[in-house]
């Protein structure tokens, strides 16, 4: 019995022994284990940084009771943020792990998705080992995975464009106005009962005022006389021709009495014998029985003469068309063409400062566009909104001048009137612009989609988004062919430094973003002295000098540059 208790103790102690020694070993040798990181080094993409680690353990090393736990932990300045761990096994382990051979080892592998900081620009990747056999653990040391985090995606420009309505605003406005005197059939005397008419009186009136109004232009005046088109061709044309005449003599006795002169040049005849058009137009506007017969009729036949016997072949129907179409076509029509002259730019301008109170909503719309300082298209567009409530061109255009002045909500409030009196993409792109400047993606792009009808601007909106989401190509589909820095910048993020290269430098606008884009590429083309000019220009014209040069010294984008002397001098 003795034999046996002391057998029973030397077996204890031999699995103690055991144990301890299999953790020694596995934290001696846990130089032979093998990591691989992707990306190796870390990058953030969609406001997110993915990291995956494959594992691999060499054969005689895994202990078949251990249990080990690698824990990524990202390091920083000031912090650390602890990722999802990976717990593997030894093979005689029953607890639900990866198992990992003892005679053959193994591999495994581990994936996170972490949100990213700007604390974390610059940052290491750390595996923190344990292992443990039953209550016995081993600290198997920090092992550093990677550097990071690239975080280029962040100098996207977030300059969402904003959309404005066209004034309709026209300087020169032509317009015609229109009389015609009736004539009795078979006559062309003018009567006293047509002259007399209000229109004729105010045809007269409308000719003075051409001469004497200097806001008017007479452009022409015609006199286009007709006859009816039943009867004889022979005494219609000669009818036509006498009615021409008289109205002319009529209205030359006008011209004389009011003193006006016109130019030959201006004044146009014209006699239609048969006014097949006229009669044409008033059978559609008629409810004559019989009506789709005789337009039927017109269309089928050319010839005047089959026309007009078709027509009185329908007899009853004839009898209406003679007491109520024909008389109507038997007249002579004045037509007076003029121009209505507005006020010229500088005239509106002036009008602005002097007596705003003259100006009608389109002149306030189109003298909006022609003042340079925001805060005065402001006040017009809001003096717009109150001579017009009702004019979502108004209070969206106030927007966009708010929204390009940096007062997001003022211009919020603004597109948000508009809206609530006629739901327009233009106006829905707007929200969505306020949406991206304060920082609601996911509105924003939701805006932008259903706003792209309004057209190119649009398409450029959604391509910010998708840099932001991390979708590069997207982004360069939305863009076109049109260059610009956030171009420039989706091309480089999918992989074309020679097409971020070409666009970025062509560009007209100058712009700090621009030029620390440039250094970026170049460090990457390993062209340290082109990288460090571009840097430094970017240095030098940004409105915030220390922030870029914290931001350069922390970029891995220029790792290579960081022993440089050059560059240690521009960013310290």
């Amino acid at each position: 019995m003795k034999n046996l208790k002391n057998l029973a103790i030397f077996i204890l102690a031999a699995a103690v022994l055991s144990s301890c020694g299999g953790l020694n070993k596995m934290v001696k040798e846990a130089d032979q284990v093998s990591y691989k990181v992707t990306p190796e080094v870390l990058e953030m993409h969609g406001g997110e940084v993915d990291v995956t680690v494959d594992v691999n353990y060499p054969a005689k090393y895994f202990n078949k009771k251990a249990v080990v736990t690698l824990t990524p932990v990202l390091k920083y300045e000031g912090g650390e943020k602890e990722l999802k761990s990976l717990v593997l096994q030894g093979q005689d382990v029953t607890e639900n792990n990866k198992p990992i051979s003892f005679d053959n080892g193994g591999k495994a592998s581990t994936s996170n998705t972490f949100g990213y900081e700007d604390v974390m620009l610059r940052s290491e990747l750390y595996f923190s080992v344990t292992a443990a056999i039953k209550d016995k653990t081993a600290d198997l040391g920090d092992v550093k995975l990677a550097d990071g985090i690239i975080a280029t995606p962040q100098m996207v420009s977030k300059d969402p464009r904003v959309l404005t309505f066209a004034d309709h605003y026209q300087q020169i406005v032509p317009e015609a106005y229109v009389a015609d005197i009736k004539y009795v059939i078979n006559r062309a005397d003018v009567r006293k009962s047509e002259t007399g008419k209000d229109e004729i009186s105010k045809l007269n009136d409308v000719i003075k005022q051409t001469n004497e109004n200097e806001r008017l232009a007479l452009k022409g005046l015609e006199i286009s006389a007709y006859a009816s088109p039943d009867g004889e061709l022979d005494l219609n044309t000669r009818l036509a021709g006498q009615r021409q005449k008289t109205a002319q003599t009529y209205l030359s006795g006008q011209l004389k009495k009011s003193k006006v002169q016109i130019a030959d040049e201006l004044l146009s005849l014209l006699a239609t014998p048969e006014d097949w058009d006229g009669f044409k137009k008033a059978m559609e506007a008629s409810n004559i029985q019989d009506k789709e017969m005789i337009l039927r009729v017109l269309s089928m036949h050319s010839d005047p003469v089959v026309r007009e016997q078709e027509i009185r072949n329908l007899s009853a129907a004839f009898e209406v068309i003679a007491e109520e179409i024909l008389p109507q076509l038997r007249r002579s029509k004045f037509t007076v063409n003029m121009e209505k002259i507005g006020w010229s730019d500088t005239e509106l301008t002036d009008l602005w400062t002097s007596n705003p109170d003259t100006l009608v909503l389109e002149e306030l719309l189109h003298t909006a566009t022609l003042v340079a300082d925001d805060a005065t298209k402001v006040a017009i567009y809001k003096k717009a909104t109150q001579v017009s409530p009702g004019c979502l061109r108004a209070h969206n255009n106030m927007g966009s001048v708010l929204f390009n002045m940096g007062k997001v909500d003022e211009a919020a409030a603004a597109f948000k009137a508009a809206k609530a009196i006629k739901d327009h993409d233009i106006i829905n792109n707007n929200l969505g612009a306020v949406a991206l400047k304060k920082g609601e993606v996911a509105a924003a792009k939701e805006a932008f989609t259903a706003s792209l009808g309004a057209g190119a601007d649009v398409n450029y909106n959604l391509g910010i988004v998708n840099i932001i989401d991390g979708d590069y190509q997207s982004a360069l589909n939305y863009f076109g062919s049109e260059a610009s820095y956030n171009a420039a910048l989706a091309k480089y993020l999918n992989g074309d430094d020679q097409g971020a290269w070409r666009t970025a430098a062509n560009l007209q606008e100058q712009s700090p973003y621009r030029s620390y884009l440039l250094a970026i590429i170049a460090a990457n083309q390993d062209k340290p002295d082109v990288a460090i000019d571009n840097l430094k220009n970017a240095i030098a014209t940004c409105g915030e000098p220390q922030w870029m040069k914290d931001r350069a010294k922390n970029d891995l984008e220029f790792s290579k540059l960081f022993n440089e002397p050059g560059f240690k001098a521009l960013v310290e």
